[in-house]
């Protein structure tokens, strides 16, 4: 590392971007102090020795001939005990700790330490010394509530394990040394640095064959995402983008969840920082915030630090995937990323593509979504983590063929629509069964058959084909009216209303319907179903009339199924069984 740093001055301002000459020597993203307020920036085009800075900070009161500083470093993370629970922006400042010394806003040039570097941690070693060691070896670890911190040895470093002790530390006391094969003697610490824009290496990545449960039917049993698996939710204003990701965040049965608000507004993020405290994780009992990260960039916030917050984020989720965690991470949303990229291009007066947008969109989509995934780790223990990237996407007027959305989909494997129709309707979570897809259904198939249902699979299909043909019969209801059809017709609109409104819909705000297991799912769509075929069956025995099969007393009970406490859904869904069977077959000629 070059021990010298460059020093220049400032030449023009243009909002975010900074123009600064007598750069020469300095790199690309590497970080610089602007002005004498030390605003944070980096690096982001050279053209001689004329340097194009973004600015992370308000650059108002910048002028020509301020100094400009490189540190001869890229932005960069420190990742170490301390991160679950904290609140950062958009470049790992710590919100929390910022207010208590600067006030609820963001002063210019403020600043903080991300992790706190006075606490001590207890390090428990599981390594000997003079072991030779390479990057992701486990050295120790240390207990961050009820989640055990791994202390890794950093990627890139390898040698023999000289000194390693036990005992209480701060994350830049020193705990041990390497020496590397070069003679060279690398410190380890608690914590460890790596820049946002590199991806963290991995041994190996796999295919996904397990899904991340989130406890939301529409999307465990007709749209599920593996461990491991991108997906998108694009929607227009209103269609519940925001509830949605938070549902996955709160449910979502991964080890760490990193939630990052990407422009959104203040009162969004204000929800999600006032629920997640008072949430209880399944898991341990404790607070759901216990686990989680949130990068908070909210649409008041510097727009140039909304293109860095989605890699900060990604970072971080990846340090915790090379523990061997499994980690979900939500961006809300990627549309606002996309508008900051746009309106750097644009100052940078580069040449744009569509709709303004720079036309290194598409691979800046991809190298996001790419870093995402399941994988053998580096190091060892030999262990296995799982990376799942959700983004969400706010296409301008729900116009789903704008240039964000179309290279968001040309990379991720499951589309979840939302409609603006189906959320006016209260209609939640407002995913369109119709256009929404996964592309991970067969790789996760025997999951669910084995630890769900046999016939989970038959199931599904044959629920989807029933909304599906109760789509193609819309028309000619539309046109004719509902006695036009046939029974068995008439029957099945029956059937496709109540897998649609006992089913798909679900009630964020009800405590027991929030959440549902594989198991409920199971039982649920089994007895639908279930219901389906004996009264299509007896229909062909024996005509009935539609009005008495919309009394039966079951249809009640089916309805309020989604309210049944998960200790009781065996017992209940028995009895429910029982009375489809008994009430279907007392249905008689009419």
């Amino acid at each position: 590392m070059t021990t010298k740093n460059i020093t220049g001055a400032i030449q023009k301002v243009s909002g975010p971007l900074v123009i600064a000459g007598n750069m020469s020597g300095a790199n690309i993203q590497d970080v610089v102090f602007v002005g004498i307020a030390k605003l944070i920036g980096e690096i982001i085009e050279l053209h001689g020795d004329k340097a194009s800075i973004q600015v992370y900070e308000e650059t108002s009161g910048l002028k020509p001939g301020d100094i400009v500083e490189s540190t001869m470093e890229p932005l960069s993370l420190l990742l170490g005990p301390g991160m679950l629970g904290a609140i950062y922006d958009g470049i790992q400042r710590p919100l929390d700790v910022i207010k208590e010394t600067h006030g609820a806003f963001i002063a210019r040039g403020a600043g903080a330490p991300a992790l706190n570097l006075e606490k001590k941690w207890k390090f428990t070693p599981s390594i000997n010394v003079d072991t030779e060691v390479v990057g992701g070896d486990v050295l120790g670890t240390v207990q961050e509530g009820a989640i055990v911190h791994h202390v890794l040895v950093p990627p890139y470093v390898s040698g023999t394990l000289t000194s390693l002790h036990a005992g209480e530390f701060t994350v830049e006391d020193t705990i041990g040394e390497v020496k590397t094969s070069g003679k060279k003697v690398h410190a380890l610490h608690l914590a460890q640095r790596w820049p946002i824009r590199t991806p963290r290496p991995v041994q190996k990545k796999l295919i996904p064959t397990t899904p991340l449960v989130t406890g939301q039917r529409v999307i465990d049993t007709f749209f599920p995402i593996a461990k491991g698996g991108t997906s998108a939710i694009p929607g227009p204003f209103g269609s519940g983008k925001s509830v949605a990701q938070q549902q996955l965040a709160k449910w979502s049965d991964a080890d760490i969840i990193v939630y990052i608000g990407c422009g959104e507004r203040g009162n969004e993020m204000t929800d999600v920082l006032l629920e997640f405290p008072e949430l209880t994780d399944p898991k341990t009992g404790e607070s759901l915030m216990n686990r989680t990260i949130l990068i908070a960039n909210t649409s008041n916030m510097p727009v140039a630090a909304r293109e860095a917050s989605v890699y900060t984020g990604m970072t971080i989720a990846e340090y915790f995937r090379d523990m061997g965690y499994s980690v979900a991470l939500m961006a809300d949303s990627t549309s606002r990323w996309a508008e900051a990229l746009r309106e750097m291009s644009g100052r940078l007066e580069e040449m744009p593509g569509d709709e303004g947008y720079p036309a290194y969109l598409g691979s800046r989509t991809a190298q996001f979504y790419e870093r995402a995934g399941i994988a053998d780790v580096l190091g060892s223990p030999a262990r296995q983590g799982s990376l799942t990237a959700i983004g969400a996407v706010s296409p301008p007027g729900g116009d789903l063929s704008e240039p964000v959305t179309q290279n968001t989909l040309s990379v991720v494997k499951v589309f979840w629509g939302l409609e603006e129709r189906l959320a006016y309707r209260r209609h939640y979570p407002a995913i369109n069964w119709l256009t929404s897809y996964s592309l991970y259904l067969d790789q996760l198939a025997s999951y669910f058959g084995e630890h769900a249902g046999d016939n989970w699979n038959e199931l599904r299909v044959q629920a989807m084909s029933i909304l599906q043909q109760e789509s193609a019969l819309e028309e000619i209801v539309r046109l004719v009216g509902l006695e036009a059809l046939s029974k068995h017709e008439q029957l099945l609109l029956h059937v496709a209303r109540i897998i649609r409104e006992d089913f798909l819909q679900q009630n964020a705000y009800d405590s027991v319907d929030t959440f549902t297991s594989l198991h409920k799912q199971y039982r649920m769509l089994s007895l639908i179903i279930d219901l389906y075929t004996k009264a299509d069956n007896r229909l062909k025995e024996h005509d009935f009339a539609m009005q008495v099969f919309l009394t039966l007393p079951v249809l009640t009970a089916i309805a309020r199924a989604k309210v049944v406490p998960e200790h009781e859904v065996d017992s209940a869904f028995d009895a429910m069984h029982t009375s489809v069977a008994t009430e279907v077959d007392s249905l008689i000629n009419q």
